[in-house]
């Protein structure tokens, strides 16, 4: 059965798509439209309390009764157990998935966030202050993760794990965030390699709006 995939074209929803391609479960989008208050209806609420995309609802859940997720990293995880991939099986080896998981959770997405808020205010004042505060942070966590990949092929070691699908959702809006990749050459290398997956190709594709 597929799982529904509730979900706007964002950075936070192209991180579920990505998974559920490279992860090949079967789903189907629900669009939620942002634009126009959609994350506010009641029965969109039931799903996900905190009114913010995306979510999922897995209708072969634990036990094999439907189950509601919220939250971009608590998807993620519930669907690296369901399918037993892209999370290490061993305890030493999940703990850098879950750094990295919620470095970008933390960091590297509420910030960038910001530079995109900001660049959208009319106001001179407020848009000089706020571009270069999130700005200045956002290229640090740019750097934060050069130096990670300088010394390991993707984020939490040496293979593919739900922390790269997590930091690729935002690192794909790098031109927004007005970050040059050429400037952060180890983040041009695994961003090249993340992109040309085919699942993760797909999850780029599929329409989500």
């Amino acid at each position: 059965m597929a799982i529904d995939l509730h979900a706007w074209n964002t950075p936070n929803g192209r991180k579920i798509s990505v998974a559920l391609e490279e992860m090949g479960l079967p789903y189907r989008v629900i669009p939620v439209d942002i634009t126009k208050g959609a994350q506010f209806d009641p029965a969109f609420l039931k799903i996900s309390p905190n009114n913010r995309i995306p979510a999922i609802v897995d209708p072969d859940g634990p036990g094999g009764a439907p189950i509601p997720v919220f939250e971009s990293g608590a998807i993620l995880l519930y669907l690296a157990q369901k399918t037993g991939r892209f999370l290490p099986a061993d305890a030493r080896g999940r703990v850098p998935v879950y750094e990295w998981l919620m470095w970008q959770m933390g960091g590297f997405g509420p910030m960038p966030g910001q530079v995109h808020h900001f660049l959208g205010v009319e106001d001179e004042r407020d848009r000089r202050y706020g571009l270069e505060r999130y700005s200045k942070e956002t290229r640090r966590l740019y750097g934060v993760a050069d130096r990670r990949l300088a010394e390991v092929e993707w984020f939490a070691g040496g293979e593919v794990t739900i922390a790269d699908f997590a930091i690729v959702g935002w690192a794909w809006r790098h031109e927004r965030h007005k970050v040059d990749l050429a400037g952060f050459p180890n983040v041009r290398r695994w961003y090249d390699a993340m992109m040309a997956r085919p699942g993760v190709r797909r999850g780029f594709e599929v329409a989500l709006s």
